[in-house]
């Protein structure tokens, strides 16, 4: 969470306030302050690249967010999010940074993320996590004895 830039406006730090908070919530495994962070209807979007291990696509408000959180647990051993650069330009906040994700079985790899989030009136309406799917799903594969190639 070092490198910030913004535009410099009162609403641009809030974003960014919000969004260290929801970060600050995911660290701590508290869902319900994370879900403070959010919008009621929140788009909360992954890869679609990850629909076989049950967790892409976009799911909806926090109902939605709680049933992905839980499945994650089911595929993968830890992860440990690291955010490193924080973009903001009006109700937009991208962060660029790394994962640590570990399988099943114990093994860890370091995986970068780009997370997209847009804010509205102090909570983010939508939040789209970016990244390579085919190092990630491997990851899975191997902790859980699946064989992968589709």
């Amino acid at each position: 969470m070092e490198n910030e830039e913004t535009m410099g406006n009162e609403e641009t730090m809030g974003n960014i306030d919000v969004v260290h908070a929801a970060y600050r919530a995911f660290h701590a495994r508290d869902v319900d302050a994370l879900l403070a962070t959010l919008d009621p209807d929140v788009a909360w979007v992954h890869p679609e690249g990850m629909d076989r291990y049950g967790l892409g696509g976009t799911k909806v408000g926090h109902a939605g967010v709680r049933e992905f959180l839980a499945r994650v647990p089911a595929v993968i051993g830890g992860m440990r999010l690291r955010p490193q650069e924080f973009v903001c330009s009006g109700d937009r906040v991208v962060v660029f940074g790394e994962r640590e994700v570990t399988s099943l079985s114990g093994d860890t790899e370091t995986l970068d993320f780009v997370h997209s989030w847009t804010l509205r009136a102090g909570r983010a309406v939508r939040m789209a996590d970016i990244f390579d799917t085919l190092p990630f799903g491997r990851l899975i594969e191997t902790g859980t004895g699946t064989s992968g190639g589709e």
